[in-house]
């Protein structure tokens, strides 16, 4: 087993000693919503707190009906006896891993976890290039090949996974790619997870969202959480939709679960169960996270394009992954390593490394995360969240000129002197005519 502390984790920590020692730094390593929690969802954790024994394995039966409503609402026939929930989402897909076994394909980049989890479950990870300009999503040819190449190795292979909007590269797989995902996976007998924690945070709500499940519900799970749509990230509550008739699944799922966490916290299962029935007022809270996600990062994502990054214009959450490998010789660093303690030590911007998701460590590709930007305080929070501007408050514009400042002191490179041109959801530079 080579499983270290997690990388978003490690680098949080770090940036939170420096800012207590007096250091000015930005933290944008930490994947937080950042926002507080709504009151409607207090009221109910603290009425339900009186709730302190176990609970079914599989989750409270309200729960569950109204996690299936959740994805009925989407156009997902859901069965709650095939909905299994836990203490985050993440716990979730370590506990997929283990049910379902065999090896996993990752889309490359992709979430530091999950390569984690594989090899905490004794299994390989099969990391896979995205296509150009989409995250979160194996290449379909390229995945077909690692495939069969680990097979012909002896290899069992038995699941695949996508991330939908993608955490680190805050894009979204486009539906043909889903499409062709899907016969890969129906060719291959593969079961696809889809992480979907980020769905109801895309930018724009009418954008062309596929999930597999939408055209394989039957070797398809899903799971999400509140923890990014509601900023329930500490309450720790997630679901799983298991396939339909993976009724075998669930049942490896819960002697997993049974004796991993037993059973989610009782009180926040209760809250969670008034989320997923999506009331009024947490609609509109959700719709107002989105639109504040969207501004702060369209501004980030601005800031490094102007500043010579290839970086692919986000559609969702709060992630952007600029490329600045161009500056490597400049910079007279070799590992993009070297290249976040340079951005940490010399200019207080804290992001993370690409290699934590798999990439390449020769290339300067991090991952940079913009939640924690909107406030020191819940009152600066909610005002960042009832904003029509909120770029323009001055702790977030200071938040944004301290970045600027940062990558102009960055060594010029040619591709500095260039436009940008869309390439689908990308920006790439374009050489100057």
């Amino acid at each position: 087993m080579n499983v270290t502390l997690s990388a978003t984790l490690a680098a949080n920590e770090d940036i939170d000693r420096r800012r207590r020692a007096g250091e000015r730094v930005i933290n944008l390593a930490f994947g937080e919503a950042g926002l507080p929690v709504h009151p409607a969802l207090q009221r109910r954790l603290i009425a339900a707190s009186e709730r302190n024994g176990y609970g079914p394995v599989a989750g409270a039966p309200d729960l569950r009906v109204a996690a299936a409503g959740y994805w009925e609402r989407r156009g997902l026939a859901t069965d709650p006896d095939l909905v299994v929930c836990g203490p985050g989402s993440k716990p979730l897909l370590y506990g997929l891993q283990l049910a379902i076994g065999g090896d996993i394909v990752l889309p490359m980049p992709s979430w530091v976890s999950y390569a984690a989890q594989a090899d905490l479950a004794g299994a390989r990870s099969l990391l896979v290039p995205t296509p150009p300009g989409e995250g979160g999503a194996p290449d379909p040819d390229l995945a077909r090949s690692a495939v069969l190449h680990a097979r012909g190795q002896g290899r069992e292979v038995s699941s695949l996974l996508v991330t939908l909007p993608d955490n680190p590269t805050g894009t979204l797989a486009r539906p043909q790619t889903i499409r062709r995902l899907v016969e890969l996976a129906r060719e291959l007998d593969l079961v696809i997870i889809s992480d979907e924690i980020y769905r109801d945070l895309v930018h724009d709500p009418a954008a062309d969202y596929l999930s597999p499940a939408d055209i394989a519900p039957e070797r398809t799970v899903i799971t999400t959480g509140l923890s990014k749509s509601l900023a329930l990230g500490g309450w720790r509550i997630g679901v799983a939709r298991l396939p339909d008739a993976g009724y075998a699944l669930r049942e490896r799922m819960l002697a997993v679960a049974s004796e991993i966490w037993s059973s989610p916290a009782a009180p926040v299962q209760q809250a969670a169960a008034y989320a997923f029935t999506e009331p009024d007022e947490l609609v509109e809270r959700v719709a107002d996270s989105r639109r504040l996600h969207g501004a702060v990062l369209g501004a980030v994502w601005s800031r490094f394009a102007e500043a010579g990054a290839k970086v692919a214009e986000p559609q969702g959450g709060f992630y952007c992954y600029p490329d600045l490998t161009h500056l490597r010789d400049r910079l007279g660093v070799s590992t993009v390593q070297e290249f976040c303690a340079l951005l940490l030590d010399r200019h207080g911007l804290g992001v993370l490394p690409g290699h934590a998701f798999g990439d390449d460590p020769g290339a300067l590709r991090v991952r940079v995360a913009t939640s924690l930007l909107y406030g020191e305080t819940t009152e600066q929070r909610l005002a960042a969240l009832r904003s029509s501007d909120p770029v323009a408050l001055p702790w977030i514009a200071a938040a944004l000129d301290h970045l600027s400042e940062g990558l102009r002191a960055l060594p010029a490179g040619p591709q500095q002197q260039v436009s940008r041109t869309r390439i689908g959801p990308s920006l790439v530079p374009a050489a100057a005519n």
